[in-house]
């Protein structure tokens, strides 16, 4: 990606962008702005995540390739990836000169005010300004966001997500937590009940929300619709693999192999162990009165759903 882009200048967004939370948004709206200069926006990610490189651990990830590459077509942006190892031993000048401008041909740069790059993190959102006046190119640095009056984080995300607390994770994204994972063959209990399911594994590596019953939505060929998604191992059939169920209410049809967009909207329970099938059915009918009830209080404040 990073030699094709345009020979054009560009607007950079620069950041780790673990999520693409309210706080990188305001980066990514920066450079978007430049639009009307005629710079390209760019958002600009590492890879392997510095994390990964300076602490031999990388944190799960809150966001899939293909809802990153939706947000950002929604903003008209492109994405390039930096091989974190071939530039973490940079000096913050030669960052600068030999990959913002002279690479990526900056004209504009934006940044987080947290922002930390060259080597041993010696490039502050300071440093960035100084060098972006010396090679004649704008620069913006994002404040801090405050949600709960606490700043807003990926890591913060991350534990509202484990913890259950979808509903705080979701106001820091601005939108609500999704995946959206190839739908596998289940043991199709669910169809016996009424109430049919589509299965997901959540890969090595994502954020794995906290075990018990979401209000959801899903989308499917484009269209939402409401669902009820259980996360965890199934202990009234004694599962054993953590997996994400979702009854997708009003619909029908195969959906194996296919990546389905799941956003969950609030938690509603922990799982239960139910002494009989029909008495899961009856409480599935229940939480389904519930997530009928967060969907529609969503749709009414989106107007695309």
């Amino acid at each position: 990606m990073i030699d094709s882009l345009c020979k054009n200048r560009t607007a950079l967004a620069l950041g780790n962008f673990d999520g693409l939370h309210k706080g990188h948004l305001q980066v990514l709206s920066a450079v978007c702005s430049q639009k009307e200069n005629g710079l390209q926006p760019v958002l600009v990610r590492f890879d392997p995540h510095p994390a990964a490189v300076l602490r031999g651990k990388t944190p799960d990830r809150i966001l899939t390739d293909r809802e990153r590459s939706a947000i950002l077509s929604a903003y008209q942006a492109e994405e390039t990836v930096l091989d974190f190892s071939s530039v973490c031993d940079l000096s913050p000048e030669a960052f600068v000169k030999d990959v913002l401008v002279d690479r990526l041909h900056a004209g504009f740069i934006a940044c987080g005010f947290n922002f930390r790059f060259g080597k041993n993190g010696a490039g502050t959102a300071e440093t960035l300004k100084e060098l972006a006046r010396k090679y004649s190119i704008g620069c913006f640095v994002a404040e801090e966001v405050d949600f709960e009056n606490l700043p807003v984080s990926a890591t913060r995300i991350r534990d509202c997500i484990r913890n259950g607390q979808i509903e705080q994770a979701n106001a820091m994204l601005t939108r609500p937590f999704s995946y959206d994972f190839e739908v596998v063959g289940g043991d199709r209990r669910g169809r016996l009940m009424g109430t049919p399911t589509i299965n997901q594994y959540f890969p090595q590596g994502f954020a794995v929300p906290k075990s018990g019953v979401y209000a959801s939505f899903a989308v499917v060929d484009g269209v939402c619709y409401p669902a009820v998604t259980n996360i965890g191992i199934r202990p009234t059939f004694n599962g054993t693999s953590e997996r994400s169920e979702t009854w997708i209410m009003h619909f029908s049809g195969d959906l194996y192999g296919k990546h389905i967009p799941v956003y969950l909207l609030k938690y509603l329970r922990g799982e239960v162990k139910f002494d009989n099938m029909d008495s899961l059915r009856k409480q599935i009918l229940s939480d389904s009165v519930q997530s009928q009830a967060a969907f529609e209080n969503y749709s009414r404040k989106n107007e695309k759903i």
